[in-house]
Order: structure tokens, then sequence, then C-alpha cells
């Protein structure tokens, strides 16, 4: 595995720091054409391991996930939910609010919050498991699965994009 001196690992965060201040002044311009724009005299090393162009999509995909769904927090164990409930609709699967809360590795009563803030988003539905009336099944909502096929499709352009630019 490549290891990065202190100083190379500065000069990725001032980067990354250079693009972002380049994109927020720029709108949605692609963060791969910027990287390459800001420094095209990066180190052999990071050229080869793609880190900066996988930093750059990184940072494209949470732009991405923050227009899409607007000003909803979609980040951390919120969007690790959003992508459980998603897994488990494609697989005919479905979750209890507590193994929710589990693999967001979050405790129950700030995993039923979540739920909840993604409930009054209309992104999910919570109802009585018929078979164990004590536990709660936590669903996406047609609308919370359109809007996460959608946003899917945005990435998946965005790193065709990024793959083109990268070539």
């Amino acid at each position: 595995m490549q290891q990065f001196s202190n100083q190379e690992i500065a000069e990725l965060k001032s980067r990354v720091d250079q693009i972002h201040d380049l994109l927020a002044g720029r709108g949605e311009e692609s963060p791969v054409a910027t990287l390459r724009a800001v420094d095209s005299s990066r180190p052999e090393a990071l050229q080869k391991t793609g880190l900066l162009d996988q930093l750059s999509f990184s940072i494209q995909m949470r732009r991405i996930r923050r227009s899409h769904f607007g000003s909803a927090e979609m980040s951390g164990p919120v969007w690790d939910m959003m992508l459980d409930l998603m897994l488990a609709g494609a697989h005919g699967r479905v979750l209890s609010a507590s193994d929710l809360a589990t693999g967001a590795g979050v405790p129950l009563s700030s995993g039923l919050r979540m739920i909840s803030a993604l409930e009054r988003l209309g992104l999910v539905h919570r109802s009585i498991d018929e078979r164990d009336r004590r536990r709660t099944i936590v669903r996406l909502t047609d609308i919370g699965t359109e809007r996460m096929a959608t946003y899917f499709e945005k990435i998946g352009t965005a790193w065709q994009t990024a793959q083109t630019l990268a070539a």
C-alpha cells in the first residue's frame, strides 16, 4: 500500500481546498476537470494511484447528493440507513428500526429520530410488524425509492464523465 508523507498529505488537502473554492465560485463544474486545471504537474505516485481523481469524485458525489435531496441531511448514519433500505428493498427483505440503527452505528433513540426525519420528508414509511407487534418495520416509500434510483443514475453519469476525463 502506498504511503504518503505529511507534506504530500498537506499538499493534497491544499489542492482539495482549492478545488472546493473553485467549485463554490463556479457552480456545478466537474471536479475532475477542475482538478486537472488546478495542478497538471502532480507527483507520479499520485497519478498512478488515482488518489486525486478519487478525492474529486468523492466531492462530486457529496455535492450531487446535497443538490439531489435538497435541504435533507443525507450524510453519515442517515445516508447509511437510506442505503440499507434501498439494498433491502432490492433483495425483497425488510428492516426494522433497530436493524437500521444498528447498521448505522447509532443508539436506537438516535436512529428513531433519524427515521422520523426521513418519514417527515416522505422518503420512508414505518409500520408494525404483523408477526411481532413489538417490532417496527421501515421501508422506502415509492418517492424514496425513486429519489435513490435517480441519485444513483446521476452518480453513474458523473462516474462515466470522470472516467472519460481521466483517460
